[in-house]
Parts: structure tokens; C-alpha cells; sequence
């Protein structure tokens, strides 16, 4: 479906709807001290704005308005625009959500106050953050692939299937050949399996499977530094690995499994706690 929005300025949506609350989700995220954002260059056209506690921001400017993908929290508003501002002149436009989770949507209400901005989500993740009663919902809503299109860039958001939550989407930049993952992928930590959003280990690396499917090869992950696709294609293994171990820790039981799992070699730094907040959730998953 097309839809014309100002002057030449287009947005494609596939299946689009208001999304319903059918999820009990309690949005429990607190917001940490506020760090400053450092900006990195990936391509001639496309930026990342970054810090060690929230979500990596994309900035694609063009000549009719600036796209984000995530906004990190509502503190980090104001400095977001600043690091835009010194980007391109142009206003932001729209922002594409990843998922629903406060790092990376809690900037939504500031941008929606205070920039034309229009956000999608997918519904899934929508539904999570009305259910959670989390500030700054996204307007417009999505069941598979979105498309917008600005400034004669093309822009799509994918939902592929459930990893981290059941509304993860994946956005890709066409033109500059880059994929913004959300936290389907996290380059360094161990990943955080968010069952009260119908996340899923079993099904992570099959999402991961399809993802790797798609045109790209530079990788912008929730968190962490910019990588490659071969760094995707080394995450899906240990997605696909841990799931291996984990079950074996599992057998056990779920009362410290996480002590029991072993996460030598696969790149996941859990000082975070992240595999002792999953394990109940993984145990129970793989135990079907």
C-alpha cells in the first residue's frame, strides 16, 4: 500500500494496524546514569550513535528529513537532537522501533514531542508496550516487512521471527548495504531472552538463519560495536550453541542452571546477569 505523506515523501507499510494488548508485559527497565553519546561514521550516508548503556541509534539523513532506528532513553533525547543537528539540518522524520524495550523506545514520547517524527514498531512490540504502560506508543504498526522511503532512500524493517522478544524486527539500508539487528544480536554480551515478551532460545538461530538471508554486510547490533556479516554468521552459531548447552545445564533443573552453564568460548560477557534472568524461561522453553 502507498501512501504519500509530504511532497515526495513516501511510506510503505505491509499490514498495517493498530496492535491490541494481549500480552502481560510489566516494563520493569530502570533508566541508568546518563552517559554521553559518541558518534561513528559507518558509510558516506549512515551514522550510529552510541553509549555503553542503551540501545545503538542509526542516522540516515537525507534531503527530505532524517530516519533513526531506536532512540535510546527519554534523558537521551536532547542530546540526540544535538548529534543530529550537527549531522544534517533536516528534521527527523521518522524512527524505526527494533522492539519495545526502554533503551532502545524510551526516547519516543521526547522525539514525539518535540520532532515531526512518525515511528513504526512492529505490532507485537507495540502490544508489549501497551501492556507494560510505557510512554511515547508508535503510530503506525506492521505484521511482517515495512518500507519507508525519503529523500530517495529506501528503508525496510523485518520481522522474521521470535528471538529476544516476539516483536524483534531487523532494519535494513539498501543503498548503504548495512543492517541494524536490535537486539537480536549483541556483539560481545550474552544475549537476554525476554520471556514475558515471548522471546524464544529454541527459535533464535532459525530467526537469525532467515536474517543472514537478507542483502547487507556491514552490522549495526543493539549493542556493542559495528561489526561485520561474518560476525552475524558467528553470533547465529553461538545463539544455536548455547542453546546446546543450555539444555544440557538444564537437566538438572532450573534452580542454578545458569551456574551450570558453560559459556566458554562463544563471545557472551554475562556480567550483566542476563543468562541468570533467562535461565527459568530457557529451562522451561527447552524442557517441552
Amino acid at each position: 500500500m502507498g501512501m504519500s505523506i509530504k511532497g515526495s515523501v513516501w511510506i510503505r507499510v505491509v499490514g498495517v494496524g493498530l496492535a491490541l494488548a494481549g500480552l502481560c508485559f510489566v516494563w520493569s527497565q530502570g533508566t541508568p546514569p546518563k552517559q554521553p553519546i559518541t558518534v561513528q561514521k559507518v558509510t558516506d550516508n549512515l551514522w550510529v550513535l552510541m553509549t555503553n548503556n542503551s540501545g545503538n541509534v542509526a542516522v540516515l539523513p537525507t534531503s527530505e528529513g532524517v530516519l533513526l532506528v531506536d532512540d535510546k532513553f527519554d534523558q537521551d533525547g536532547p542530546d540526540i537532537l544535538a548529534k543530529v543537528k550537527a549531522i544534517s539540518d533536516q528534521p527527523i522524520k521518522y524512527i524505526l522501533n527494533t522492539h519495545q524495550h526502554g533503551d532502545h523506545t524510551g526516547g519516543n514520547a521526547f522525539m514525539l514531542t518535540n520532532t515531526p517524527a512518525q515511528i513504526l514498531i512492529h505490532r507485537n512490540a507495540r502490544a508489549n508496550m501497551v501492556a507494560g504502560k510505557q510512554p511515547g506508543l508508535p503510530q503506525i504498526t506492521y505484521a511482517d516487512d515495512a518500507q519507508v522511503f525519503v529523500g530517495g532512500k529506501e528503508v525496510s524493517a523485518h520481522h522474521l521471527g521470535r528471538g529476544h522478544t516476539n516483536g524483534d524486527a531487523v532494519i535494513l539500508f539498501p543503498s548503504e548495504r548495512v543492517l541494524h539487528t536490535g537486539d537480536l544480536f549483541v556483539n560481545g554480551s550474552a544475549p537476554f531472552i525476554d520471556y514475558s515478551a515471548k522471546g524464544s532460545l529454541a527459535e533464535w538461530d532459525k530467526t537469525l538463519d532467515r536474517v543472514l538471508a537478507l542483502d547487507f554486510d556491514i552490522v549495526i547490533p543493539g549493542h556493542g560495536p559495528v561489526a561485520k556479516k561474518a560476525d552475524l554468521v558467528k553470533w547465529r552459531d553461538s545463539i544455536a550453541e548455547l542453546r546446546t548447552r543450555a539444555k544440557a545445564a538444564c537437566m538438572g533443573g532450573a534452580a542454578g542452571a545458569d551456574k551450570r552453564l558453560n559459556l566458554s568460548g562463544l563471545n557472551m560477557d554475562d556480567s550483566l546477569g542476563f543468562m541468570g534472568r533467562s535461565m527459568p524461561g530457557i529451562c522451561a522453553e527447552l524442557g517441552n
